[in-house]
């Protein structure tokens, strides 16, 4: 059986592929899954940890039925999805002599919701589809495909969540398509192309990260149909930071203290004004006996979202999307329907937006929580995703005129992957007697600015960097990952003395071979940077 799973910042969903219907539909897990009639059933992204030395946890709706998530207990977990992979300002907890990771607590995670299908739906270990951000660096890529290894499962695969979410509208009869992913975490915008191809057959389907003995592709002997990612633009905005401004009007207004249960009841608040025009949470203070009603209306949620900036960012995203549309001679007239996806999406707001761009008529938002993990299972049922790279890979060197590093691209962002020919260096020693040689490669975030993941507090919060900082994530800036080449016999001067070749596989993930130029030996060979070591 073929299981998608949508890993999101407040809420995840598990689809599979049913072979009778021959049609996705998405699960509910007892115990984790909410039991609401006006939504799929959707697990709670949330983590409470009984005993981090046992790797304990309980995840899901089990943590609200306990109310586990109403309080400052460091124990408890939400938004933990924003921390992977990123360099963190702030402090995370050890617990029961173990220092807790983001890392840790989101396998912890991950690994619960899988065993707990498991235990209903003993048949799943065949095939897993995981979706990503657009805007993931390679360091959450990689955890992704780490915690994969130790799953019970054959076969793993990942793929972006915009293109599958362009896949779950159902609508590949169509030629261009917007989807607008907009979660609790991240805004995604990916412009696709979804294309038939009269070829038959036995194509490697989107990037695998697991293999077992078979890949389901190999028994299918339909038509292939192809994702095209044409135009990609993301970033670190959702809906948990629309939460912390909602709690921060209330404290600066009514003088409420901001905690998990305040932020638990903005999000109900902000919840409601996607179909109503006002809402009211009720808090009582349990220290001071006091009541307050937390009350808002569109205007002002609207006012508050303007403070923050809220829509300039959601038309940067925008223009860059539609600039490299162009730059392909593709303008707006072009893309046939916009795609809206997430719970973020649903915000009268948002919807406003959206139209100021495209007609009404083309804007489609009825499947905002099970498009992408019922899209991602089309993986296994004859697509081929098409794809390039969001992001650069860059090697670090010393800037003389500004004295201080930066970082040369390498590969640049808009290179389609897997590359069919690598990108070639060549290095030399700069000592006499020189034993090896470093290197230290990143990945290099949109030049038009970066995010930075930080604590404020116990909330796990965004700030947007400057549009002339790059963010850049180095992939082997450690002890022991620096060194690619060690010369026996050593280096001097005046001369190369090895030669790198720079590939990107069908993974996304950032490759390297090393040849010494002098001994004519290969030192590493299609060596995964970021496990450098």
């Amino acid at each position: 059986m073929a299981i998608a799973i949508d890993f999101g910042t407040s809420n995840t969903v598990i689809a599979r592929w049913n072979p009778v219907t021959q049609q996705p539909e998405t699960l509910n897990i007892p115990g984790l899954s909410i039991q609401q009639s006006f939504n799929p059933p959707l697990i709670p992204s949330l983590v409470y940890i009984e005993d981090a030395s046992k790797s304990q946890v309980l995840v899901g709706q089990k943590v609200r039925d306990q109310g586990l998530d109403l309080s400052k207990d460091p124990r408890f977990f939400r938004s933990f999805k924003r921390g992977i992979g990123a360099s963190l300002q702030g402090f995370l907890p050890e617990l029961d002599g173990q220092m807790v990771t983001f890392e840790k607590v989101g396998k912890w995670f991950l690994t619960s919701v899988i065993t707990s299908l498991s235990t209903t739906n003993p048949e799943i270990a065949e095939s897993l589809v995981l979706t990503v951000p657009v805007d993931s660096f390679e360091a959450y890529r990689h955890w992704l495909g780490s915690v994969c290894q130790d799953l019970a499962v054959q076969e793993v695969r990942m793929l972006d969540e915009p293109t599958a979410a362009a896949l779950g509208y159902g609508i590949a009869d169509q030629d261009i398509l917007l989807v607008i992913d907009f979660g609790g975490g991240t805004l995604d915008l990916s412009l696709v192309r979804l294309d038939k191809s009269s070829q038959q057959g036995n194509k490697p389907l989107g990037f695998l990260l697991k293999f077992g003995n078979k890949s389901l592709a190999e028994d299918s002997k339909q038509k292939v149909k192809t994702a095209r990612v044409l135009a990609k633009a993301g970033q670190n905005l959702g809906g948990t930071d629309i939460d912390n401004w909602v709690v921060d009007y209330f404290v600066q207004n009514i003088g409420i203290v901001a905690s998990p249960l305040t932020t638990r009841l903005a999000e109900k608040v902000k919840i409601q004004l996607s179909t109503q025009t006002s809402a009211t949470e009720v808090y009582f203070n349990d220290q001071t006996f006091e009541t307050y009603e937390l009350s808002l209306n569109r205007e002002t949620f609207e006012s508050i979202l303007k403070d923050h900036a809220f829509f300039e960012r959601l038309d940067d995203s925008m223009t860059s999307l539609l600039q490299q549309a162009r730059r392909q001679g593709i303008e707006v007239s072009d893309i046939n329907s916009v795609l809206l996806v997430g719970g973020t999406s649903q915000l009268p707001a948002v919807q406003t937006w959206v139209k100021n761009y495209f007609d009404a008529s083309q804007v489609r938002s009825e499947r905002p929580f099970e498009a992408i993990a019922q899209g991602a299972l089309q993986l296994t049922q004859g697509v081929e995703i098409k794809d390039f790279l969001y992001h650069s890979y860059g090697i670090r060197y010393w800037d003389k005129r500004n004295n201080r590093h930066s970082w040369h691209p390498i590969v640049k962002s808009g290179q389609p992957y897997p590359m069919t020919q690598p990108i070639e260096l060549l290095l030399g020693a700069s000592l006499e007697n020189q034993p090896s040689i470093e290197l230290i490669m990143g990945e290099l975030g949109a030049e038009t600015g970066g995010t930075e993941v930080f604590f404020d507090g116990d909330r796990l919060i965004t700030r947007r960097l400057d549009s002339s900082v790059t963010s850049v994530k180095p992939l082997n800036d450690k002890d022991g990952a620096r060194t690619i080449a060690n010369l026996t016999p050593p280096g001097f001067p005046g001369s190369d003395r090895i030669k790198i070749y720079f590939q990107v596989d069908e993974q996304r993930f950032l490759r390297i071979t090393v040849e010494d130029l002098l001994t004519n030996q290969t030192l590493l060979e299609n060596q995964l940077v970021a496990q450098l070591s």
